[in-house]
């Protein structure tokens, strides 16, 4: 990362301002301004997130604003109601409130001095989702947005649900927001009042994980800001942005073929991070990317951001699953539109000599995987930390149906969704599939390259399932995750195909077997033929930012993950977060402000080989805020098992003052199955 000292233009920061909305409430914002912009204005970037703009989120915030702000923008980070040093209580992700007050953020900055009256809006996962929900709303003013690592359909492609199984996703990210939404504000903000703030959270606290439970179909609920139930709401130029080794890829794709508006899409190797602090790499000078953007679409700059390829992405080259490199060999490519005319369909029939490209003889393959399959699978949402990424299916693939093609003759590369057309049957009234594409490399590793899972009650509508006739063939199709690949010479393809997905998916309550019939079982690939093109492509820039702020380590953590059996035999699989060695969370210290703060997260998943009504997950947050002598900590505890017609979550919410507990709060409930 080159760290830029001198900027075009000297930027000043404005602390810990309260931007009123209509009902009083007030929220927090940082906001970095071109000195001479309250005598020349500029026009304004904004970024709403839940993440405490004033501490846990400081360091990365200020080299990114102030770059952007010392190319000539008005760059604007403010905490959602309820949240960091905003008044209120946080409601739920992406609540009718947090838009009407995104509305009211930006009628706000467009009546300041300073500010010209056009913005943007931008984010990374939530400020990601939510510039695409406001742009629907067309606010006066606002120009384009850009939306990083998130999604355009909060059912089907979100850390909830997937083909509608249920992701243990639900419960770790309902737990990592169950405890956000109780953490304090800063008394240097609101003085003696932090207190009254910090209770009325704690007493209006929501245990997500139950709410987004209560929801297993795709109703009302989630299409509430999902912007595949009408594209064309928004009416501004977008950006999409995300990366393979990410969760939410799937949306840059869709937004490009269904939006109608000036838009592009950019995927790389990425991680869950912006494109120029992310890992795996290679990094790219993303800052340069945003300012060519907004000078586009703020400033009218004619710069050629538009007149180069609509969506680029990286081709990654094939790395043994044992490796983790700091970087990903390959390179980049592009296509002019998307979807793109130049992309060819490769059909491999699944059959007795495993993945054919004629069409193969009748038979039939049972399928009955041991629960724990999926240990290799990694983490739904990699942030980068290696231990979070798909290791060698070799052990998953031997617990799986597999279906191998001959060694490749040539290179091929994919680009896109692989599908997936199944016939089965089976002898319960319902289950799931996990289907994964693989690259098999000579000496026998498997890498996973994407991945679907399906609910088989939701074969035909995530909206209205209906449990399968036991012994009655149906049909699945499966849309893998989109992806970019290059298999070489010498390498297998590999389907491998199992009913049990853990621990990425719960289980369902029944012990099933599926059984598979040829020759209408296939396998599609998105094949994509070189292009000349390629080559000419306008390269990026490198890294680089605004200095960092000075921040100290007082205690070093790490993300650590481990595979192994419990006492009673079953599977257990554990990840610790930033845990110091006393247990606690590792600590930091941002020098600018005193304040030291730290949250570590354990995560534990267990279940038996052949008993899914065993299957318990347990969260446990540990999030400490002090400085000086004012010094608080949150715990959070969240659990839950499953019986063959209920989920059962149980949680606990500690607030404490020092080490003084202050605040105990306990849930236990009850939440009917429907077919998941």
């Amino acid at each position: 990362m080159k760290i830029v000292d001198s900027l075009p233009r000297e930027v000043s920061v404005l602390e810990n301002v309260l931007i009123p909305m209509t009902d009083g409430v007030r929220l927090a914002a940082r906001i970095w301004l071109p000195a001479d912009a309250p005598a020349s204005p500029v026009p304004a970037i904004l970024e709403l997130l839940p993440y405490r703009q004033a501490d846990r989120m400081r360091d990365r915030d200020q080299p990114m604003h102030a770059y952007l702000s010392g190319h000539g923008y008005a760059s604007v980070r403010v905490d959602v109601r309820g949240t960091g040093d905003s008044e209120g209580v946080l409601l739920d992700e992406y609540h009718r409130q947090e838009i009407a007050d995104a509305l009211g953020v930006i009628r706000w900055i467009r009546a300041q001095p300073w500010c010209t009256g056009d913005l943007g809006m931008m984010g990374i996962s939530w400020g990601g989702f939510n510039s695409l929900q406001v742009a629907a709303k067309r606010p006066e003013g606002l120009r384009a947005v850009v939306s990083v690592c998130a999604s355009d359909d909060r059912y089907a492609d979100d850390a909830h649900f997937m083909g509608g199984c249920l992701l243990n996703e639900n419960l770790v990210w309902g737990s990592a927001l169950f405890t956000l939404q109780a953490l304090p504000p800063d008394p240097r903000v609101w003085g003696e009042g932090w207190r009254a703030l910090w209770r009325e959270r704690l007493e209006g606290a929501t245990l997500f994980p139950e709410r987004w439970l209560r929801h297993q179909r795709r109703d009302e609920y989630w299409k509430h800001g999902s912007i595949s139930e009408d594209y064309d709401a928004i009416a501004c130029p977008v950006y999409a942005v995300g990366g393979w080794a990410d969760a939410y890829t799937n949306a840059v794709p869709r937004l490009l073929e269904r939006l109608r508006v000036p838009r592009k899409g950019l995927v790389g190797p990425w991680a869950h991070a912006y494109p120029h602090l992310a890992t795996p790499g290679p990094a790219i000078g993303f800052l340069q990317e945003l300012v060519r953007w907004w000078d586009r679409w703020l400033l009218g700059r004619e710069n050629g951001i538009m007149e180069e390829p609509r969506y680029r992405v990286f081709m990654p080259e094939p790395v043994p699953p044992s490796r983790r490199e700091a970087e990903v060999p390959g390179r980049w490519v592009a296509e002019e539109d998307w979807p793109s005319t130049g992309i060819e369909t490769r059909t491999y029939w699944l059959g007795t000599r495993g993945l054919d490209e004629r069409e193969t003889e009748p038979a039939t393959f049972p399928l009955s995987s041991p629960l724990t399959t999926g240990a290799a699978a990694g983490s739904w949402c990699p942030f980068g930390s290696p231990d979070e990424l798909p290791r060698d299916q070799a052990e998953d693939d031997t617990r799986s149906l597999v279906f191998d093609s001959q060694p490749l003759r040539e290179r091929t590369e994919i680009l896109g969704a692989c599908e997936l057309r199944l016939k089965l049957a089976s002898d319960s009234p319902g289950g799931l599939i996990a289907a994964r594409v693989e690259d098999v490399f000579p000496d026998g590793a498997s890498a996973r390259v994407t991945y679907a899972l399906l609910n088989l009650t939701h074969r035909a509508s995530h909206e209205t399932p209906e449990p399968l006739v036991p012994g009655e063939r149906f049909e699945a199709r499966l849309r893998l995750n989109d992806v970019a690949y290059a298999f070489l010479p010498g390498h297998r393809i590999r389907l491998a195909l199992s009913t049990a997905y853990w621990p990425i998916a719960w289980p369902p309550p029944w012990r099933f077997t599926l059984t598979l019939h040829t020759p209408v079982s296939r396998l599609l690939l998105p094949v994509r033929p070189p292009s000349i093109e390629d080559e000419n492509l306008r390269p990026f820039d490198l890294p680089e930012s605004a200095p960092a702020l000075e921040t100290t380590d007082l205690q070093e953590g790490a993300t650590l993950t481990s595979v192994s059996s419990g006492a009673s035999g079953e599977l257990v699989y554990r990840v610790s977060t930033e845990v110091a060695e006393d247990g606690r969370p590792a600590l930091t210290r941002i020098e600018d402000t005193g304040i030291e703060h730290g949250h570590s997260v354990v995560e534990e998943f267990s279940i038996a080989d052949s008993d899914a009504l065993s299957a318990t997950a347990e969260i446990l947050h540990d999030a400490v805020f002090r400085r000086d002598s004012w010094s608080t900590r949150v715990r959070t505890r969240t659990r839950m098992i499953s019986d063959s017609s209920a989920f059962h979550l149980e949680a606990e919410l500690e607030g404490f003052e020092g080490d003084r507990r202050t605040y105990l709060r306990t849930w236990s409930v009850t939440v009917a199955r429907e077919l998941v």
